[in-house]
């Protein structure tokens, strides 16, 4: 008998090299979250109110929360790690996030969250289902006062934690039922040692003014530092502070260094030419503003000129805010500095 020769079938299917050479899940991540902080140990800045949770996480009895303070600071995350600790396996099941930014109606409160507070979760002893509600502030009153009643019917199977900008936009009966937790700003140092953690790990080709830039963009938010970092590097490929500039598109500090500086020389004409050409490169008045306060506010000047400056800042913020927003509004500034400047001269 004569033996017959089969060909290897080849089955379809992905082939193993491009498998191998497919990029990683975590690589099309944005870096805000490849590198969000899955431990206490990692979040940066606040100590002593992670410390507090780390306490509330070994004990296991969570009281309701909020956690209040500006944007990118670690309030979410600093949930997530606690709900990781309390539920790890369970986290899936026992865990609903919902921002209430989008979410924030009377019929939010009364479907979604009633109706997982309702729902019958196999949990060890002692741990209770979390609701993360991220921008409580931003939610309508009616909504909040039903979320009142939830929280108290649903107290045995359910705790809620809350996140917010501003505490006191939360109505007090809710406020009552919590414990609040106040988060503050970052400090540069704290930012600029994550941001460089990040670009060793990212193999970043950066400078020293790339990464002050970062810091000076982000104001103490660790979310805006990241996203500034990934945004410059994939345009440009280096981060220095050209290129941040160009990404962030804010008033360049230096700019607005030689315009306080020329107020304070009494030098009306050139700080005239510096604004007006901010101006003319198409950024709004409350973007010009908020950076002169940035800068002015880490100066090198004499405090009581300093604090003369900062005051006259605010009051133009405040009219810009409420829509007086035309460059004769910021020359109007401008004068009042240099006669501030030379009011303190005099003294």
């Amino acid at each position: 008998m004569e033996t017959m020769e089969v060909e290897d079938v080849v089955q379809p299917g992905p082939s193993k090299e491009s498998n191998q050479n497919a990029p990683k899940k975590s690589d099309n991540l944005p870096w805000i979250e490849k590198y969000r902080p899955q431990t206490f140990q990692e979040i940066v800045g606040n100590e002593d109110t992670t410390n507090r949770l780390s306490v509330i996480a070994k004990q296991g009895n969570l009281p309701n929360l909020i956690i209040a303070g500006p944007p990118g600071v670690g309030k979410t995350t600093t949930i997530l790690c606690l709900a990781r600790i309390l539920l790890g396996a369970a986290l899936k099941d026992a865990v609903l996030e919902l921002n209430a930014s989008n979410d924030r109606g009377i019929d939010v409160v009364r479907n979604k969250i009633k109706m997982f507070a309702q729902q019958k979760v196999t949990l060890p002893p002692g741990r209770h289902k979390i609701i993360i509600l991220d921008e409580v502030d931003s939610m309508t009153e009616g909504a909040q006062q039903a979320l009142r009643r939830t929280m108290e019917i649903y107290s045995n199977t359910t705790r809620f934690a809350l996140a917010c900008n501003y505490s006191e936009k939360v109505i007090e009966a809710i406020q009552s039922r919590c414990a609040i937790l106040r988060y503050s700003r970052l400090t540069d140092a704290q930012v600029l040692a994550r941001t460089i953690q990040v670009c060793q790990k990212e193999n970043v080709e950066y400078v020293e003014d790339g990464l002050e830039a970062i810091v000076f963009t982000a104001q103490g938010d660790m979310r805006q530092a990241l996203n500034n970092l990934q945004s410059t590097y994939n345009g440009f490929g280096i981060v220095n502070a050209a290129n941040v500039f160009k990404v962030c598109d804010e008033p360049h500090p230096m700019l607005i260094k030689d315009m306080l500086n020329s107020c304070i020389s009494g030098d009306l004409r050139k700080a005239f030419k510096i604004v007006e050409h901010l101006w003319n490169l198409g950024y709004a008045a409350e973007d010009v503003i908020k950076n002169i306060f940035k800068v002015c506010k880490n100066m090198d000047i004499e405090e009581s000129l300093k604090l003369a400056f900062i005051k006259q800042i605010g009051i133009t913020h405040m009219r810009i805010v409420d829509g007086l927003c035309s460059l004769v509004q910021m020359s109007g500034l401008i004068a009042r500095l240099c006669m501030e400047a030379k009011g303190v001269k005099k003294e």
